[in-house]
């Protein structure tokens, strides 16, 4: 296919490629967004810095807020762990991380481990989807258990989508992520829809939560369908269904915005688990910030200052009882008035109990039979009480193993808690967020190479005013989408020239028409080549036991 010629450029069978000379030419005008790919500050325009909303469009304003009020962790700090890390970790375009060390711990030592996420069929797959896709099939050429999954039920309850245009956008979704490299032998695909063993996990998690957890959480309320919260359930059940033959270290690469459901999936693994394991101090229950400073009075205290040289529950309520804050200082944790205060009173009332660190067991969901068979395979000394088993000669490690081990003897799940990593929002090209509803502002990977071509020659950029400016302060490209493209998409595992174009922009030599050019011809191969891949997906999707044809009847309008 060829391009329109004009009288400045010079022509291949293939496509139009510019001069140098009208390179340098065609530094027109500029339009500023905001929006960094280097693992810096990002700034969005107009976004919302703290709500997180999994149905919205916002975007995040800081990606550090993310750490300090979500417990987001950097994923810088554990890049070296990682093994082979793929380039969307090595550039920060996967910033943050929720518990992911298990992951890259099972990757190094050759364990089994899974990553799961899932597309909502809502639109055509562009290149942001293709973040994720590309994570997905990383995490399965790494060995793990892939799998990919369509939320239909999501599409329908939450966005009102018909069935026959679910169908649809389902099959494109698919096809790209088979065109990508996804292998769907080795992995698994499915929709929502028709997974029974999904919908029966779905069903058994929905007992673990409630609709007041659903309002805070989501912002649910009168209005709010069934089907939607039933929806939320369901992607609970994606979110573990990859450990429901064993439980396995699980990964869900996901945006920032999806993290709300990340949380709740993580509580849901955890109610479900039939024991809990906690340390403990004495026979009586103390929360975490009791325990914290139990705790460090323990190591502060030393026994033989007291009359029978053993340190009892009595013993450290006198403690606080009479410590002053400096006292507490000494302890070396940050506990409040409140915490002192409760605390005192269940060491007060345990009276001359010694205190001794032991490990416990709560009884959460256990059957009988599970109890019992708890308390037979714990050895060395221990007591037990009507809802948990203390063990002294156990330590959390092996005290979490043990009792995963006997629930799944006897029935039970045995769910890790699972994992995330979450990379940043692709700038819309016309700047603000990438978004399925505005053509303009993302290419689609169903777009003509032709289109997509002019897309990126129409894009906004991070240059200056004129070109004598650029050359003489360098470009943004720290604000630039068209750097972005470069960094998440087109100069693929090569660092050396996504780092080529980032300094060639900053210092000056680079300037935007050229740049464009450049990012719209490899736009343009990379268009052409992914769409081959996808006819040849073709057969592959038909021989797969996957139904893209909805039986389900349905109306669609807003829930």
């Amino acid at each position: 296919m060829t391009r329109d010629t004009d009288p400045e450029t010079t022509e291949t069978p293939e496509r139009r490629v510019r001069t140098d000379d009208e390179r340098a030419r065609t530094d027109d005008e500029h339009a500023h967004t905001d929006a960094r790919t280097d693992g810096g500050e990002t700034e969005t325009s107009g976004a919302d810095d703290v709500a997180l909303d999994p149905w919205g469009s916002s975007t995040v304003s800081d990606y550090r807020k993310l750490f300090e009020e979500f417990g987001i962790e950097e994923f810088d700090d554990l890049l070296d762990e990682v093994p082979s890390p793929h380039y969307l970790m090595r550039r920060g375009v996967i910033f943050g991380h929720r518990d992911y060390r298990p992951v890259a711990e099972a990757m190094r030592d050759d364990e089994d481990f899974a990553v799961l996420s899932g597309f909502m069929p809502t639109g055509d797959p562009h290149i942001g989807h293709k973040l994720v896709f590309d994570e997905i099939i990383w995490h399965q050429q790494q060995g793990g258990d892939a799998y990919g999954l369509i939320a239909d039920l999501e599409a329908h309850s939450a966005r009102g989508l018909s069935w026959n245009e679910i169908d649809e956008h389902a099959r494109d979704y698919l096809l790209s992520l088979l065109a990508l490299g996804f292998d769907a032998e080795a992995g698994e695909l499915y929709r929502q829809s028709d997974n029974r063993e999904l919908q029966d996990l779905a069903f058994e998690l929905g007992s673990k939560a409630n609709f007041s957890e659903f309002e805070a959480i989501y912002g649910f309320g009168g209005e709010t369908s069934v089907s939607h919260m039933q929806s939320v359930v369901t992607q609970m059940a994606d979110i573990l269904y990859p450990q429901l033959e064993e439980p396995k270290p699980t990964v869900i690469p996901v945006g920032p915005d999806q993290d709300p459901h990340v949380r709740l999936a993580r509580d849901l693994a955890s109610r479900m688990r039939f024991f809990g394991v906690t340390e403990a101090y004495a026979s009586f229950e103390l929360d975490d910030r009791e325990r914290t400073l139990v705790a460090a009075c323990y190591e502060h205290l030393d026994p033989a200052d007291f009359d029978d040289h053993d340190l009892r529950c009595v013993h450290v309520a006198a403690f606080l009882d009479g410590a002053t804050p400096e006292t507490l200082d000494e302890l070396g944790v940050v506990v409040d008035s409140e915490t002192v205060r409760s605390a005192r009173g269940k060491l007060d009332e345990a009276g001359m109990e010694p205190l001794r660190p032991r490990v416990r067991f709560l009884d959460r969901n256990a059957t009988e039979d599970a109890f019992d068979a708890l308390v037979e395979a714990i050895d060395g000394e221990k007591r037990v009480f009507d809802e948990h088993v203390d063990t002294f000669e156990l330590s959390a490690e092996e005290a979490e193993e043990l009792a995963r081990q006997v629930e799944i003897e006897n029935g039970g799940y045995g769910f890790l808690p699972p994992s995330s990593i979450y990379h940043r929002f692709m700038t819309g090209l016309t700047g603000g967020k990438m978004s399925s509803s505005i053509p303009a502002s993302h290419i689609s990977l169903l777009d003509d190479p032709q289109e997509g071509y002019d897309k990126v020659r129409s894009a906004t950029t991070g240059g200056r005013e004129t070109a004598e400016l650029q050359r003489e302060l360098g470009g943004e490209a720290d604000k630039c989408p068209v750097y972005e493209l470069y960094a998440y998409l087109l100069t693929g595992d090569d660092d050396e020239f996504a780092k080529q174009v980032y300094d060639e922009c900053v210092g000056g030599e680079r300037l935007c028409g050229g740049c464009k050019e450049q990012a719209a011809e490899l736009m343009y191969e990379f268009l052409e080549d992914h769409q081959g891949k996808r006819e040849e997906a073709e057969k592959l999707l038909e021989s797969l036991e996957i139904d893209l044809d909805s039986k389900r009847r349905g109306t669609g309008g807003e829930h």
